[in-house]
């Protein structure tokens, strides 16, 4: 069983994230953070799907837009680290991601459709990653991190973000 990452493992601003993971076998929470994810996403209407709770916050679609994109770039980081690679990895701003994607032109089933295919390939990697690879100590946005504290991270960021929907855009 993969083992809850030390504080020692990733940037403190990373934490919050962390924290949401619910203990178990993580595996499992992103299989099961994959069913909600959806039955969450299907229960938004199209019209919905662009309401924003506020001026110059993300709609519902750019949300879960946001959620994907996080998460392929940090697989993508969880591939690197897990593979011994300690060259630093960029970081990016999620805001410049949102406008390049032009979300608002696809169905929000579309946008749902890439998470899955998104996620089902993030249980892949983390189920064909060898069990020496977790420790594993690599760089990103210049700042120290392993591959296992990756891995909780991905699946905080999501659990994170769908709080917010429900909370802040009543879903």
């Amino acid at each position: 069983m993969l083992q809850r990452p030390n504080e020692n493992e990733f940037p403190a601003y990373y934490q919050p994230y962390i924290q949401l993971v619910p203990e178990g076998e993580l595996l499992q929470v992103l299989k099961d953070d994959l069913k909600e994810t959806i039955a969450l996403f299907e229960g938004i209407s199209e019209k919905d799907s662009y309401f924003r709770y506020a001026e110059n916050k993300w709609s519902i679609k750019e949300v879960l837009c946001h959620i994907t994109d996080t998460e392929r770039i940090m697989s993508y980081r969880l591939l690197r680290v897990g593979r011994g690679d300690e060259t630093s990895l960029a970081g990016f701003d999620e805001n410049d991601y949102i406008k390049g994607a032009q979300i608002e032109r696809l169905p929000l089933k579309n946008i749902l459709d890439d998470f899955i295919a998104t996620r089902n390939a993030t249980i892949s990697l983390i189920q064909t990653m060898p069990e020496t690879a977790w420790e594993n100590n690599g760089f990103a946005n210049n700042m120290p991190i392993t591959t296992r504290a990756i891995a909780y991270i991905i699946a905080g960021h999501a659990i994170h973000h769908k709080k917010i929907v429900k909370e802040r855009y009543g879903a």
